[in-house]
Formats: C-alpha cells, structure tokens, sequence
C-alpha cells in the first residue's frame, strides 16, 4: 500500500489528495501545525473517497489518543516508541475497560456517528489499528519485545530521526542507516505485522518493498507543493 503525508493541516488540501489514488493519507499531528479540530476536518473529507485515514498523533499521551478516536481516527501512528511496556500502555489507551482504560464518550462523538452506531462500545476496540514508530537504536533493539505485545498492529520505521539518532542527521542516505531500516521491514514482516515506513527516493522505496515493506510513504504533500511552485517559479523567471 502506497501513501502519502498530509502536512498542509487543511481539510480543503486533504480533499484534494483523497481524490489522488492513494491507498492511506496520513494527517500529521506531530510535526504539522494540526490540533483536535484541523485533524477532525481532514478526516471528515477523507472519509468515502478511497484512502484509509491515518492519525499521527504528537505523542503517546492518553488524552490525545482519547480525543483521536472519539473523532473517528481508527488508524493512529504514535511516534518515539522505545520499549514494549510503552506500547503495551499505548495498546490498552486505545482501548475501551476491560482491555484498557480509554474513557467513554461516545454518545457525543464523531466516531459513534453522534451515537448514530447503537453498538459501538461493544465493537470500537476491534477496529482500531495501532501503528508504532520505531525511530532510534534504542527501539531497534527492542524490537521483537514490541512485536511481541498484542495489539501493536504494525511498525513504521522512521528513517529521519533514526539516522539522527546513529549520528547521520540528515543523511538518511548512509548505507549502514538504510540497512538497519531494511532490516527492521523484515523482522516486522517475518513476525505477521504492517512493516512501514516513509521514503521519497525511488531507489530507497523499492529496497524497503524488497525488504517487505507493505505501507509506504512516498511523498509529501507540503514538499511536492513547494517543490511545483518553485519549479514553475523557476520555469517562467528564466
């Protein structure tokens, strides 16, 4: 599956990439200038045009997580994952008692379609799906104990801040930065879950496909738009 980010935090910019063929968007709340209400909006526009909406969340605070679904997120990305017991304590906030501690709310909600969904208590915790941010050594280490916990859906892989972390800021292009993510795919993979993760270069996406990557991002929407006006900019000042 085939993706892109949503960094643009307008529903109106949602929209339009929702209408692009992509597999899943991902609405970025952490390093996006989105809150509660912009990441409502997309998902609201999203919604019925094909792509599978993703919520990246700032950080793993409960009370974010809480105000995500009740929105109707039911895909979340929660970055800076280091240790099992931290994505077990993710996996039960994402769930409603007895399976975890999410508070109810439904009745008010978007997620229950403002209690439009008679059943949605008994059925919310089934169709969330956990995504994990793996993006430092020390995750890496951790990995099969965080493949390990139930409820962790899947891995994504971010090669920014794990290239930073292995003293590469910025040079996500460095073979040894490459080959951990490579082999982070295929350790993900091999244990049944999502491998993800995001690349723009042609020749970084088809290793990490080759790797077993399954959920890709492969571009940008903030950078693609620059990356038009400034060449269409460039074009005519010539």
């Amino acid at each position: 599956m085939h993706g892109i980010w949503l960094g643009m935090a307008d529903p109106y910019a949602a929209e339009i990439a929702a209408t692009s063929g992509f597999d899943w968007l991902l609405i970025d709340g952490e390093h996006a200038p989105n809150d509660i209400r912009s990441i409502s909006a997309q998902l609201a526009v999203i919604e019925g045009k094909g792509p599978v909406p993703v919520v990246r969340l700032p950080d793993g605070d409960p009370v974010k997580i809480k105000q995500a679904l009740d929105i109707g997120a039911q895909t979340l990305l929660i970055p800076m994952v280091e240790t099992a017991d931290q994505a077990a304590h993710l996996v039960r906030a994402t769930r409603y008692p007895p399976d975890g501690f999410r508070g109810v709310g439904a009745s008010l909600a978007r997620a229950s379609r403002f209690a439009a969904i008679p059943d949605y208590l008994g059925t919310a915790n089934r169709e969330i799906c956990l995504l994990v941010q793996i993006e430092s050594r020390a995750g890496l280490a951790q990995l099969d104990a965080i493949l390990a916990v139930k409820g962790v859906d899947g891995i994504f892989i971010g090669p920014s801040d794990l290239a930073a972390d292995m003293g590469y800021l910025g040079k996500t292009a460095v073979a040894a930065v490459r080959a951990a993510v490579f082999e982070a795919l295929t350790q993900t993979r091999a244990a049944g879950r999502i491998a993800g993760v995001l690349a723009t270069d042609p020749g970084f996406i088809q290793g990490c496909k080759d790797a077993g990557g399954n959920f890709i991002g492969v571009g940008i929407d903030v950078t693609l738009f620059a990356g038009a006006l400034r060449s269409l900019a460039k074009t005519y000042k010539a």
